[in-house]
């Protein structure tokens, strides 16, 4: 049941003989705010708490579920430009609180029965690759982002528990997610992409010595307990080579496609061709590969340099029946971007196309469901 303190919808506010706007209207504007971290109207949400209407101006009172939300700027923001769109209203004011204990746990009982068995309307794209090394988290980052610039809605779930780097490439590495209950995780948002990793739940520097049931118990909750909400797409960060938890991960998700991520040498590629057979086998379909640090061009010259090596990878897709998606070179403005948080493909320079392009081909293999 929802309850909106001091809030009488069907009373109009009379002024001068004139019927101005009714709390009511006020409310049906605000069903178009939408909690960035949750994906839904903070009306539904029970975060409207107080609507004042006193002649032209407008206070509204809403309650964040978590003090000190990182978008609470963009909810206020949101919030004055749908109210200020109503005829009449010439001021408004958003009052920020959050909400009690009890209230959130009201709202995780609430976003719990209304979820949906894991990933039922989404795509996921599981991004692997058979070593270390190749840049498979750069990609499957930059991947999330792109999707995202092509104007979907995308999750990025990062399995390398122990290997988690996507903290570091999205420039989250000091944000912690929000446990609504020991059931309900929110995911942290950035550049428009919804993001879980382990390392935003322990010092980056932090040794994680585990066994593989640990390992597997961490993915079971990213899989059940995070409100991912409605994405088209998600982008699954394997841990490189053929272990238990790539194994796992695609058991669990029969439906998924499998991105490969190689350099170009016959020792990656090789090695790379394992995951490959692996992800066959267990019948997911390979969609294509992505050869990373494909070559080096000169900025001066223009010249390029197949410093790994040429042909090896055009042999592994025709082995394992798929085609190269993308050929990334290596730049040195890649890796300056991605040590500071910042995805290469929210460029629209040289450096992000790459990325931008693969996007654009795995939206063309993989449509989304709706």
């Amino acid at each position: 049941m929802i309850i909106y303190y001091n809030i009488n919808v069907n009373k109009k506010i009379p002024m001068g003989g004139i019927e101005l706007l009714t709390q009511e209207q006020v409310l049906n504007a605000l069903r178009k705010v939408y909690d960035p971290e949750i994906g839904r109207s903070i009306v539904d949400l029970d975060m409207v708490r107080n609507i004042q209407i006193e002649g032209d101006k407008v206070t509204i009172d809403i309650n964040l579920i978590v003090k000190g939300c990182p978008l609470q700027d963009t909810i206020k923001k949101d919030a004055i430009e749908e109210v200020s769109k109503l005829e009449g209203v010439s001021e408004v004011i958003v009052n920020l609180g959050s909400m009690t204990e009890e209230e959130r746990q009201n709202l995780a009982r609430k976003l719990s029965g209304g979820r949906k068995p894991i990933f039922e309307n989404t795509r996921v794209i599981v991004v692997g690759s058979g070593k270390g090394g190749v840049g498979k988290s750069t990609v499957a980052v930059n991947l999330a982002v792109g999707l995202a610039r092509l104007g979907f809605k995308v999750g990025l779930l990062d399995a390398d528990v122990l290997g988690f780097s996507v903290p570091r490439l999205l420039g989250i590495v000091d944000e912690r997610p929000y446990a609504l209950d020991e059931h309900t995780i929110l995911p942290l948002e950035r550049f428009g992409i919804k993001v879980i990793s382990m390392g935003n739940f322990t010092d980056e520097d932090t040794p994680l010595i585990w066994r593989g049931p640990l390992l597997s118990g961490v993915l079971d909750q990213f899989f059940n307990d995070v409100y991912w909400g409605e994405l088209d797409y998600l982008v699954l960060d394997l841990p490189p080579g053929t272990g238990d938890i790539p194994l796992t991960v695609m058991q669990k998700l029969p439906e998924s496609k499998f991105v490969l991520v190689t350099t170009p040498q016959a020792s990656a590629s090789h090695v790379a061709g394992r995951i490959g057979y692996m992800a066959k086998k267990v019948n997911l379909e390979v969609i294509g590969i992505v050869e990373n640090m494909s070559y080096f061009e000169c900025p001066n010259c223009h010249q390029r340099y197949n410093i790994f090596g040429e042909g090896e990878t055009e042999k592994l897709a025709q082995d394992l029946g798929t085609e190269i998606l993308v050929k990334i070179p290596i730049t040195v403005k890649v890796r300056e971007l991605s040590d500071v948080g910042i995805p290469p493909a929210l460029d629209d320079g040289p450096e992000g196309l790459p990325y931008i392009e693969l996007a654009e081909k795995v939206v063309e293999k993989v449509r989304p469901i709706k």
